[in-house]
């Protein structure tokens, strides 16, 4: 076997076509866009690159077919948030069920990693953003990955694991029917929101589409970037989240808390792309333009996709989060009946808060992913992921 570092044109695109291989015969799995996951690798388009480095590699047998394939990255923002000892990342992993080729793969991993300062490692992570290609599926196979987030065999678990990696924390995905009802512990807690004047809950005004980004960037860091791993995110972040949401986005989907005219909290959503980008096999070229273009106006897509959802502490526990999940279930199931389905972003298990939350407002767990960690030196003692009170 040989493993060679991704450096050409050739070399890139046989990254990207392993798994079109791999997965030919995977009912559920949908190709990735090609334009997604080479974005991760290009310091033009992906920030990551101002405080970090990453570099990847393709694994190929004696006749020189490939194998395998697999990223690492540092990225010095959240190499030491959070963690005690220096932790990387390494992610993008796909591979032959093969524990040899497997562990050279991880090897070569480490040894890079090692070189740059790091005493473990994440995976399987992204060089970039904690709410794409995070995460190793290990239940709901027969369910389809949703945009940008990892879909692979189950023996990766078996591969991972017998390498000595130990889950991090797991990812939770929960889904629900629209139409399901939600708690009435929930309920109440809307209605006690609803009776304050000083709140307002409600979903983004076309005349407020400017000042999206600020809300989110306000919320965001308030809400999650105070926590240890979670780096801040700044206004131009903010700005390229929605500029990349605009194409697709549905203002029936994006509910804001205000408090005396301030955001307080979001519970942000958009329509599951991937419900459309399933018929252009990776590729927006011309035809699978106009393919988007025919599913979206045709409204093929049913389903809606939570990506973001907190409050900022000085308000929770006060029944924020109930009154914007009500107040959208009153949208979504009485006047605008456009989604009969909705998942959401996966939650940590090291959050039982927001848990739940979820859980109230009657959603199941649909797809579990783990965040694993290997550290280099095993006599030293493993954390988990340190739980959010």
């Amino acid at each position: 076997m040989k493993i060679i570092e991704v450096t050409t044109p050739q070399h890139a695109a046989e990254f990207l076509l392993l798994p079109v291989r791999l997965y030919k015969n995977e009912k559920q799995w949908i190709r990735p866009l090609d334009n997604d996951i080479e974005s991760v690798f290009d310091p033009e388009r992906n920030k990551a690159f101002r405080h970090g480095e990453c570099v990847r590699w393709i694994l190929q047998n004696d006749a020189g077919e490939t194998i395998g394939r697999v990223a690492a990255f540092v990225n010095e923002r959240t190499v030491r948030k959070g963690n005690d000892q220096p932790t990387g990342g390494m992610g993008f992993f796909e591979c032959i069920n093969d524990r040899e080729a497997a562990f050279r793969l991880f090897d070569e991993c480490r040894s890079w990693l090692s070189a740059r300062g790091m005493e473990a490692m994440d995976g399987p992570i992204n060089f970039g953003s904690r709410d794409r290609w995070w995460g190793l599926l290990v239940e709901g196979f027969d369910q389809e990955p949703n945009y940008q987030c990892n879909y692979n065999f189950p023996y990766y678990r078996e591969l991972f694991e017998a390498y000595g990696f130990q889950v991090y924390f797991y990812q939770l995905t929960f889904r629900r029917p629209v139409m399901r009802p939600i708690s009435p512990k929930l309920q109440r807690k809307a209605e006690l929101i609803a009776e304050n004047p000083d709140y307002d809950i409600r979903y983004l005004r076309k005349d407020e589409m400017a000042q999206l980004p600020h809300y989110i960037m306000k919320v965001y860091n308030e809400a999650w970037a105070r926590r240890g791993d979670v780096p801040e995110m700044n206004l131009t972040q903010a700005k390229l989240i929605v500029k990349q949401m605009k194409p697709i986005m549905d203002r029936r989907l994006l509910y804001f808390a205000f408090y005396k005219g301030e955001p307080v909290g979001f519970f942000l959503s958009l329509p599951e792309i991937n419900q459309i980008l399933k018929h252009v096999n990776g590729k927006l070229d011309l035809l699978g333009k106009l393919k988007f273009l025919w599913h979206s106006f045709r409204r093929t897509n049913r389903k809606a996709f939570g990506v973001l959802f907190g409050v900022v502490p000085d308000h929770q526990g006060k029944g924020v989060d109930g009154a914007m999940v009500n107040v959208s279930r009153i949208i979504l199931q009485e006047e605008y009946r456009r989604y009969d389905e909705y998942e959401m972003n996966w939650i940590g298990d090291f959050n039982p808060k927001m848990v739940n939350v979820v859980e109230q407002v009657g959603a199941d767990v649909s797809k579990r992913h783990a965040t694993y960690r290997k550290l280099f030196d095993e006599t030293k003692p493993f954390k988990r992921h340190p739980i959010i009170h």
